[in-house]
């Protein structure tokens, strides 16, 4: 099968092409030839883009349907319990209706450490998820390391999520990891070949995971208002060690109530798509949530200091079974790093070529010859305006066109 989209402005994950046609074939993306095609699909007026990639979520049944719906291709999960996890895996290799997945599998945390408290505060209303919520592995001890990180790769864990959390933030007192874990935990996934992801929310806990040798944030820290001396220290920190940061300011916003967490609801663009019984909403209850008041005007300065001394910034939404939904989310997560400083380019790159190249999904990501055929086409300039995301026309996973029924 091949698929001709003509005359269509291009954002191939690294730059904007004012014009171009593009041609699908199979599952690829192709080289025009000029000769006969199956199918053509007027582009002009819109943007073709590669396929966005979500790098946190945590993915239950219908989850990853919804995250295609809105253009994210592929989810990249941090945290998921094996039975669910395999079944996940299943949908994601058989059906072209599902966005992709990758997962940490079970993350390291201490016994009774986040997230423990908040499966235990919202277990009865999420019973309905069955094998996504459960009791799961924990680790105490620095010799626990290596077997923990085994039963991982059992699992078929594609990178190691680690996470050092008090709860502090928000006045709680949590089990937390020691440094010496922290350590021991990842060098025994390097050993492994597997990268270390850690969960952080302060910025004394990312200076721990900086320690330990982590390749990656799971946050951005927001404990400190940008105005203080050492968020700029930190990030320069993070920019010597060759750290990258996931975002995750929609789930920030969410946690604190900010407004923008229902504006993208309300935007016709994305209601005009919503399914019926959408997973996830635009509120949850913060109670449990480990995430500062000030949250997210931290958030914002500390991505605004990572983004200014160079650090790579990869748009993730920690998309998961309440709030943030999955797929809507990464629209509102890519305004708001443009709120955080960064180009409208700069943030669609933050959620194609940057993420798949930093975890080493090399066959997406652009719009390339030979790559998969993993992308959207919407109406407008998103490389100007943000939002442009939103009004979707079409969308390929694997080079199938999706139904809009």
């Amino acid at each position: 099968m091949r698929t001709l989209i003509k005359d269509v402005r291009v954002f191939d994950g690294e730059r904007a092409i004012p014009r171009a046609d593009v041609l699908i074939e199979d599952d690829r993306i192709a080289e025009w030839d000029g000769g006969r095609a199956d199918a053509e699909i007027d582009g002009s007026g819109g943007t073709l883009l590669p396929g966005l990639l979500d790098a946190h979520t945590h993915v239950s049944d219908g989850m990853l349907a919804q995250a295609l719906t809105f253009g994210v291709t592929t989810e990249l999960d941090m945290f998921c319990l094996p039975s669910n996890l395999a079944r996940q895996r299943r949908l994601a290799a058989d059906r072209d209706d599902v966005a992709d997945l990758r997962s940490s599998g079970v993350l390291a945390t201490a016994p009774g450490g986040h997230p423990s408290q908040i499966m235990a505060a919202e277990a009865a209303g999420l019973s309905h998820l069955g094998d996504a919520v459960g009791p799961f592995d924990t680790i105490a001890d620095a010799g626990e390391a290596a077997a923990f990180v085994e039963a991982r790769l059992a699992e078929g864990a594609d990178y190691l999520k680690i996470v050092i959390d008090d709860g502090s933030t928000a006045g709680l007192d949590l089990p937390v990891l020691s440094p010496g874990v922290v350590a021991a935990l990842v060098e025994a996934g390097h050993a492994a070949g597997l990268m270390a992801v850690a969960h952080i929310a302060t910025a004394r806990e990312a200076a721990i995971a900086l320690d330990a040798g982590v390749d990656a944030l799971a946050h951005v820290f927001h404990d400190l208002g940008p105005e203080d001396p050492s968020v700029a220290e930190l990030a320069a920190r993070i920019v010597r060690q060759g750290v990258f940061v996931v975002s995750t300011l929609s789930y920030i916003e969410v946690i604190n109530g900010g407004e923008g967490a229902a504006e993208v609801f309300e935007d016709e663009r994305i209601a005009s798509r919503l399914p019926e019984g959408s997973a996830g909403t635009a509120r949850r209850d913060p109670g449990a949530v480990p995430v500062h008041p000030r949250g997210l005007a931290n958030a914002l300065g500390a991505a605004r200091a990572l983004h200014a001394a160079g650090a790579a910034v990869v748009a993730g939404t920690d998309a998961n079974f309440l709030a943030p939904p999955h797929g809507v989310s990464m629209h509102r997560e890519l305004a708001l790093l443009t709120e955080a400083g960064l180009t409208c380019e700069e943030a669609l790159a933050a959620a194609t070529a940057v993420p798949a190249r930093l975890f080493a999904l090399h066959d997406r990501g652009r719009i390339a010859p030979g790559l998969r055929a993993d992308l959207l086409l919407v109406d407008g300039d998103p490389t100007r305006d943000i939002t442009a995301t939103r009004a979707l026309r079409e969308v390929w996973r694997r080079g199938v066109r999706q139904s809009r029924a």
